[in-house]
């Protein structure tokens, strides 16, 4: 049976500080409690549903709605809620074979989820980014990656210094920028680099350093004045498609 303490350990995890301790994270909703469920690597420590959920786990331990929505950190209450443990990831260096999103202080979870879903529509299977970049594990990271997040990994890093290895290695770099060569007409590897920058100010100047080569997406028309730049998640799923498209 559910106690207090229970919903307010889980609670707790909507703070990346209680995860960081605990080394656990919340999902909520059948879709990526399912998939969670499914793999193996995946250690749940515990499984909440409602009545009449679908999740037929014999973790599962069913709680009131009142519950469910006291422990949910969104206000449409889930059928299910998973606590999971973190899996420790290995920082590996990048390969000129392999393509791989680097994200320099994206901030917004909703981007964050929406970059991570777009790596694994794409085929990328790894994601570094700055320790400032958002908590992939947390609770709007994890609703918005739509279970994509099992697939794709996400590894904090120094970013400097790992783009400086990777040049060392001779691996393609990229950046988005404002002054960057018109990624439509630009020939693009099969693997590399694509670093993205902070919502509002773009590729740091210390990240930019260790890039090779800069690329722009350009607005149609291109004489038009309008927005000044893309959303990042957007940016990055037009960047993934030219990358792709000639493959």
């Amino acid at each position: 049976m559910i106690t207090k303490a229970d919903i307010q350990f889980v609670r707790s995890l909507q703070d990346k500080a209680a995860r960081t301790a605990n080394g656990l994270f919340v999902a909520e909703g059948d879709k990526v409690v399912e998939e969670i469920l499914r793999e193996k690597a995946w250690r749940v420590e515990r499984l909440f549903v409602l009545e009449g959920s679908r999740i037929g786990s014999p973790q599962a331990e069913v709680v009131t709605v009142k519950d469910m929505e006291r422990m949910s950190a969104f206000k449409s209450v889930p059928k299910s809620l998973a606590v999971v443990h973190i899996p420790q990831r290995t920082l590996a260096p990048a390969s000129a074979d392999e393509l791989v999103i680097a994200l320099d202080e994206v901030q917004d979870p909703g981007n964050l989820g929406t970059i991570i879903r777009t790596a694994d529509w794409y085929g990328i299977r790894r994601i570094v980014c700055t320790p400032t970049t958002a908590d992939c594990w947390g609770p709007k990271v994890v609703q918005a990656t739509m279970g994509a997040l099992l697939r794709v990994e996400v590894v904090g890093c120094d970013l400097v210094e790992w783009l400086r290895e990777a040049r060392r290695r001779g691996v393609p770099t990229y950046a988005t920028t404002l002054d960057g060569d018109d990624i439509h007409r630009t020939t693009l590897t099969q693997g590399g680099v694509i670093v993205m920058g902070n919502e509002g100010k773009g590729v740091s100047k210390d990240v930019q350093a260790e890039v090779e080569r800069n690329l722009f997406i350009p607005p149609w028309p291109s004489d038009r004045r309008g927005s000044e730049s893309l959303n990042v998640a957007i940016a990055t799923a037009i960047v993934c498609e030219n990358f792709r498209r000639q493959k």
